[in-house]
């Protein structure tokens, strides 16, 4: 018995060998500061994909509120005496209105709904503003509507009576509370007297908007974005800036102005994944180029517009007619040299009286500009070539980011890199959507690559697991390659994760940082790896290193470490993607002798289970929970879970 009891203990002390690996040692040199990390370094990336503008992050309630999509009433229900007309329309880029008429019937009722971006979210006791331009119309007699909100099971849950009384087009509002909450409701209006009555710009916004704005962000949307406390902030976007074709390319000119007056654009991810159609998919350009440069500047992040260089997309097109000729480029160049003048320009400048007029005098002080997105060939530099010229002969300040094309493996990432360095962009876009090995192996892609020439800009890049879920492997595996983002930021000035938002009901690409329905949103595990580098990203790179070597790798470890001057703290960032549990010793050197190190917050992100994630009803299956490493002296011992990501603050 005795033997076999020995046997079992021994079989028991191999296994749990088994499960540890040998304690390995980092060191942290402090005395020498690297490369100055940019307040670029962590940003956001915005495109309106899987509905994030319209029906996102752009508070509006009502779709196809000025009749103006190809189908007039898509979005709507009419019933009764309804008409859709254009003759004295009273703003002149979305034409069309409707016309209320009585229905012929004490009995009988005219009126629509409309149905929101997959439902109408109301919550119980919360206000929302109805506007409506409108005016009667062949009568002396006020008209009267009554709006409604209805609940998913056909209830009414606010009502309020509005009366016109003028026969010229004027703006009413009123406020309708929600009796209840429900995530799939509509809005009803009657037509409650006999005459004729117009209406146009049928407009519901929560009152609760981001900042207190009438046309305004979705409050709990635009907080999740300024919670990571992002240093830049890239927009509209990336393949819509091109368009299907010319016509539908993003025009930040239609973008801005009165928004009653800014007109309809096709998104160009409507019919583009025909497993996914979603054929009312538009952009009311409500969600414009003023309100991203004030996101930003919430955020206190540096606005970074893309424009078109004049290329729709080459995914979709083959050949020259859907591409604008290089002799033909004046007006493009010209909008992207005024789109300068409205963020930056003076009151009497002529865009920047548009800045002004819209409610914002003081200049937006852009220094970055994208001209084109993922183009490539011969085509793209020959292009871009026309715009730099222009802007160094008026903008020379301006700081230009130039394309890598859409992906970083390819004959087009080869030609173009060589171009850009050609043309002297200051940054490239280069753009990764790759599977979990691709970025544990590249973790070092940046400490081996040429110094000379534009800084890089990750622009656009996620981690695809099998059937791209946002589980925590996702993110493990792309906080261990963000580690040589930031060990590399000499080189390396600004990265994004994309895409950044993603309706329930209405998404066409996935993973995605965040996650929404009409009521709610989840932050993903990937959103929590880019919240937790975005809030710690320190003003210098410090040396770390094991056996003299950088840490990309070896054991599954991965590491990198700043120092931040403003609360004079050091910084680690270290993942574990391996099966098992590490003990780490920092030591640190080159500190003063008078010098006290404190530990501050430390945090990691952790889960048994890889494939979990965040989901709409279970929002906090994971994540970073607060954890308590053991500092003695000028050492720091950390007892690295598998598969962890863990931030570590020494304070001095």
């Amino acid at each position: 018995m005795k033997s076999k009891s020995l046997l079992i203990l021994l079989f028991s002390i191999k296994i749990l060998s088994a499960q540890t690996v040998e304690p390995v040692t980092f060191s942290l040199n402090t005395k020498d500061k690297g490369a100055e990390i940019k307040p670029t370094m962590y940003g956001l990336f915005f495109e309106d994909i899987n509905f994030a503008a319209d029906g996102g992050l752009y508070a509006e309630m009502v779709k196809n509120r000025s009749f103006d999509f190809p189908q007039n009433l898509m979005g709507w229900k009419s019933f009764g005496n309804v008409k859709v007309q254009s003759e004295d329309a009273p703003f002149p880029n979305n034409p069309n209105y409707i016309v209320f008429g009585s229905a012929g019937h004490k009995d009988k009722n005219t009126g629509i709904e409309n149905e929101g971006f997959r439902g109408m979210g109301f919550k119980k006791g919360a206000n929302y503003r109805f506007s409506v331009w409108a005016k009667k119309m062949d009568t002396d007699d006020s008209q009267n509507i009554r709006i409604e909100l209805i609940n998913s099971n056909n209830s009414r849950i606010g009502s309020v009576d509005l009366l016109i009384d003028s026969d010229e087009w004027k703006k009413y509002e009123v406020i309708l509370q929600a009796g209840q909450t429900d995530p799939k409701g509509l809005m009803r209006i009657f037509f409650t007297s006999g005459g004729y009555l117009c209406l146009d710009h049928i407009s519901l916004f929560p009152e609760n908007t981001w900042k207190g704005r009438e046309n305004g962000l979705r409050s709990d949307l635009a907080q999740a974005l300024y919670d990571i406390n992002p240093g830049v902030f890239r927009f509209p976007g990336g393949c819509i800036i091109e368009g299907t074709d010319l016509e539908t390319r993003y025009d930040w000119k239609k973008s801005v102005g009165p928004v009653e007056n800014r007109p309809l654009n096709e998104n160009r991810w409507n019919y583009t994944f025909r497993h996914r159609l979603f054929p009312d998919y538009y952009q009311t350009y409500g969600l414009g180029f003023y309100e991203y440069f004030l996101l930003a500047e919430d955020m206190g992040a540096e606005p970074l517009p893309v424009v078109s260089v004049g290329l729709s997309c080459q995914y979709q097109n083959k050949g020259e007619h859907c591409h604008v000729a290089i002799e033909d480029l004046g007006s493009y160049v010209q909008d992207a040299l005024d789109l300068i003048e409205f963020a930056n320009g003076p009151v009497s400048s002529r865009w920047g009286k548009v800045r002004a007029e819209m409610g914002h005098s003081e200049p937006f002080n852009l220094k970055y500009i994208g001209i084109g997105n993922e183009q490539w060939g011969n085509e793209y530099p020959e292009r871009l070539e026309v715009f730099v010229n222009a802007f160094r002969e008026k903008y020379p300040e301006i700081k230009i980011i130039g394309s890598a094309g859409p992906t970083v493996d390819d004959n087009r990432f080869k030609h173009l890199w060589p171009e850009m360095k050609r043309l002297g962009t200051e940054l490239v876009d280069e753009h990764y959507y790759k599977d979990p090995n691709w970025f544990l192996n590249n973790a070092a892609r940046y400490d081996i690559c040429d110094r000379e020439g534009p800084a890089v800009f990750a622009g656009e890049y996620a981690c695809h697991v099998p059937g791209r879920a946002n589980n925590f492997y996702s993110a493990l595996c792309e906080a261990a390659f963000m580690t040589g983002l930031e060990r590399n930021a000499d080189i390396v000035h600004m990265c994004t994760y994309a895409p950044l938002f993603a309706h329930v009901d209405g998404w066409q690409w996935r993973p995605d940082m965040i996650w929404f329905d009409n009521l709610s949103f989840v932050k993903t595990p990937n959103y929590y790896v880019q919240q937790m580098y975005a809030q710690n990203p320190g003003t210098h790179v410090l040396k770390l290193t094991r056996d003299n070597e950088i840490i990309a790798g070896k054991d599954g470890l991965y590491a990198s470490a700043v120092y931040d001057a403003n609360n004079k703290s050091y910084i680690l960032k270290i993942a574990n993607t391996g099966d098992q549990e590490v003990s780490i010793n920092v030591e640190l050197s080159g500190l003063s002798k008078r010098a006290k190190l404190t530990l501050g917050e430390c945090k990691e992100f952790y889960n048994r289970n890889l494939e979990i994630e965040n989901r709409i009803e279970e929002p906090f299956n994971i994540v970073p929970v607060a954890t308590f490493p053991i500092l003695k002296g000028n050492a720091l011992n950390v007892k690295l879970k598998r598969q962890t990501f863990g931030l570590y603050r020494i304070d001095l």
